[in-house]
């Protein structure tokens, strides 16, 4: 197993909150999936013990069993723990059991809350846009839970620059408070977020915790150029999203001198990614999402880390400011909406 960090767990103020929550948040996608309750159960007590107090899961991670798992392993710490949940993707095949509209929010957050064996949720993020609710709409719903003391706080995750800025005017006349925290796709391959999205958080007192920091494992060193992916990784099983994503030639390229950069340094790939990603002043932390104890512990070699002027030129020679290893790259997932298709 890999040396345990004996670095202290660096803390931040999240967003407008007040909150006081760890730089590295636990992010728990694999629980209930690729970790069993076991594993989850050994990561979430190393993460505790190692300072982090943040927890990051979401309604569709398998299918509700993360919340779950999460729930039960956090269920006497409770009062000691900031807990984040999402919804907005699709809870089943009802085409009303997604999305952002009143009448979805309204019967899914209760039954997050029962999952999570909690009273309330510290942070609720709107998973990702939904094109056919208003989000005048949305906030009518979040206002009514807020008041009822069921979620203290909001977060927005893949959401643009635009509409986070208009969430946040609807949600200061609803009275309900701004949005505290933003959670977007940001890694040292994909940095189009510092165009627009970091500086209107920033302006906004809005915080910033990133996901997929090692990009979704491309960042890790395990895929080379040219070779088949590794048996048992998420390309080699050719999971979707990473094959519409980060697993691209042009990636795997800016990835392996990426590497190059790390090994002249002495520091493994990953860590450097994650440093890279909480070195940038705009950004309040990042979840790390490990499927392994082992994982965890690699994830917890940052905080000993020490990122330079000269890791910044090397990674910007690389892939410049505000843009992406694989040129005018977009996310199949989240289109482009400026230029509707002809009818």
């Amino acid at each position: 197993m890999p040396a345990t960090s004996t670095s202290p767990m660096p803390m931040a103020t999240l967003g407008r909150s007040g909150l006081t929550v760890s730089r590295l948040c636990l992010g728990t996608m694999m629980f209930g999936g690729r970790a069993d309750e076991a594993e989850s159960a050994a990561i979430t007590d190393r993460a505790i013990d190692a300072g982090i107090n943040f927890f990051d899961t979401a309604d569709a991670y398998n299918g509700g069993r993360s919340e779950e798992i999460l729930g039960r392993l956090l269920k006497a710490r409770r009062d000691k723990v900031v807990i984040a949940s999402k919804l907005a993707n699709p809870m089943g095949d009802d085409p009303n059991h997604r999305g952002l509209s009143p009448g979805w929010i309204l019967r899914e957050v209760p039954r997050i809350l029962k999952r999570l064996d909690t009273d309330r949720l510290d942070v609720l993020y709107l998973h990702k846009e939904d094109p056919l609710t208003p989000l005048e709409e949305t906030v009518r719903a979040l206002e009514i839970l807020v008041r009822q003391g069921k979620v203290l706080h909001i977060g927005v995750s893949n959401h643009k620059a635009w509409r986070v800025a208009k969430l946040t005017r609807y949600c200061e006349e609803a009275g309900i408070g701004r949005p505290v925290v933003c959670q977007p796709l940001y890694h040292a391959l994909n940095r189009t977020i510092e165009v627009e999205l970091l500086p209107a958080c920033a302006d906004m007192g809005i915080g910033v915790y990133p996901y997929s920091p090692i990009a979704r494992g491309v960042l890790t060193g395990k895929y080379q150029p040219g070779a088949e992916a590794p048996a048992g990784s998420r390309a080699g099983a050719r999971d979707k999203r990473i094959m519409e994503t980060e697993f691209h030639p042009e990636t795997l390229a800016a990835a392996a001198r990426l590497a190059e950069h790390a090994a002249a340094r002495g520091v493994d790939l990953a860590t450097m990614a994650l440093g890279f990603v909480m070195a940038n002043p705009m950004v309040t932390g990042a979840i790390v999402g490990p499927r392994t104890l082992a994982q965890l512990e690699d994830y917890l070699k940052v905080l000993a880390f020490q990122w330079t002027p000269e890791d910044e030129a090397a990674f910007d020679a690389v892939v410049p400011k505000g843009s992406t290893a694989v040129r005018h790259f977009v996310d199949p997932q989240y289109p482009v909406e400026g230029r509707p298709a002809a009818t």
